[in-house]
């Protein structure tokens, strides 16, 4: 486990963060081959392209056993809903999310927006 942090982008607008989350099938199998899928070496390039073309700033998945943390962030005037609806139609998503959904805890067919639960923050460091 990397206890070192993680560097993060800087921007030059305000910016806003999702959190959002999602279990993996517990299975180490299956788990090491979702690693895979979304390593540098076997990303799908349509899938990255088109996360980006909708918005998104930066995107990271972080990992505990089979359970997912998503942060998303996006410029202030991100409209979440318009820009899931848009990437739920681009080039490959459809493949991507069922390849993705064997190893998803989710119902088949899930669009993106579907499976990943978004989080409430309820805590930060107060002025």
């Amino acid at each position: 486990m990397k206890t070192e942090g993680y560097t993060v982008r800087n921007y030059d607008q305000p910016v806003k963060r999702y959190c959002q989350m999602l279990d993996l099938k517990n299975d180490p199998e299956l788990i090491a081959a979702y690693k895979r899928l979304h390593s540098e070496e076997c990303h799908w390039k349509e899938i990255r392209d088109g996360i980006r073309s909708v918005g998104i700033l930066e995107m990271e998945i972080y990992i505990l056993d089979n359970h997912l943390f998503m942060i998303v962030e996006t410029p202030i005037d991100f409209d979440w809903d318009v820009a899931f609806a848009k990437l739920a139609t681009l080039p490959r998503q459809d493949e991507w999310e069922a390849e993705v959904g064997k190893f998803q805890v989710c119902e088949e067919g899930a669009t993106s927006d579907q499976k990943w639960q978004m989080m409430a923050r309820m805590f930060f460091l107060y002025d």
